[in-house]
């Protein structure tokens, strides 16, 4: 099967910017006062991009004035990127017009479908690794890459069940979309320990076996520890929690491959009060600073 054609099409400087290697927060409507009476010191802002596919509104004048003033990430929940269909070139056009209006500095996506004929589902769902969902995926994001003239990253996936249909291993699949298709990975830790424990997985071998090389981004979240029908433990990724010690360990362990990243705390449900969201991004901050400060001494 023929790689990819699709980075000679984008414009020069189409993929150049980046985020700084730092800690950043989701936008939460609950602290847009907080943010501009204080100008916190942080490394970048991340929003939904489906939040803001309208003209005009609240939410808009709030990011157009944060926008001014600091980087930011936006990342879409809609595109269905693994959906056996068509990808919605409405919505494709609706998240091109978003992103001329704010020039962020990264945009991403789920590998997940979430759509069904007409239907949408408020969910990502998570799709076979085998060769057909292979093909899909890579065709989906070469489709996303040139209509948007730039390069998205792609997020690994929280799952809970798995496919017999599968015949790749999720790092080799990601590895090979990357190849294909010269996207970039969105690695989320909170999701490889949410799998590892699902799945009954080494988390460091997992992570091990992604393509991280493209890393330009890393999530950090809360989840949800609940049981399953056996009464074996079962992690949903809630986002409406701190992030747990094991994935701060993880998350050591990860810089210590890749270096530091740009690093988003996502907390979408039961939001804190902004000073202590801050002051959980900063637990972020403090490990990218001291990473940063030891490679230039090294």
């Amino acid at each position: 099967m023929a790689a990819s054609v699709m980075l000679p099409l984008l414009t020069p400087g189409a993929a150049a910017s980046t985020l700084p290697a730092r800690a950043g927060v989701g936008l939460k409507p609950e602290h847009f006062q907080d943010i501009l009476a204080t100008e916190p010191d942080i490394g970048f802002f991340e929003v939904h991009a489906e939040n803001y596919m309208v003209a005009g509104g609240p939410f808009h004048h709030y990011l157009t004035r944060i926008r001014e003033r600091y980087p930011l990430s936006i990342h879409g929940v809609g595109l269905s990127i693994g959906a056996d269909a068509p990808l919605d070139t409405d919505h494709l056009d609706a998240l091109a017009m978003l992103l001329k209006r704010y020039q962020p500095q990264s945009f991403s996506e789920h590998l997940a479908w979430s759509t069904h004929g007409k239907a949408f589902l408020n969910d990502l769902l998570p799709l076979p690794y085998n060769t057909a969902s292979l093909q899909r995926v890579c065709d989906h994001i070469d489709q996303v890459q040139v209509h948007l003239q730039r390069r998205m990253l792609l997020e690994n996936p929280a799952t809970y069940v798995e496919f017999a249909a599968s015949t790749w291993e999720e790092g080799a699949f990601l590895t090979e979309v990357v190849r294909r298709t010269g996207c970039g990975l969105l690695l989320d830790v909170n999701n490889v320990h949410v799998c590892s424990i699902n799945h009954q997985r080494d988390a460091h071998a997992a992570i091990r076996a992604m393509p991280l090389h493209a890393v330009g981004e890393i999530h950090l979240a809360g989840f949800a520890d609940q049981t399953d029908g056996n009464g074996d433990p079962l992690l949903i990724d809630s986002h409406g929690a701190p992030v747990a010690q094991a994935v701060w360990a993880l998350y050591d362990f990860t810089l210590g491959l890749t270096g530091a990243q740009p690093t988003l705390l996502e907390r979408d449900n039961d939001i804190p009060v902004w000073p202590v969201l801050l002051s959980e991004a900063g637990l972020a901050e403090q490990r990218l600073q001291m990473l940063l400060a030891e490679e230039v001494m090294a």
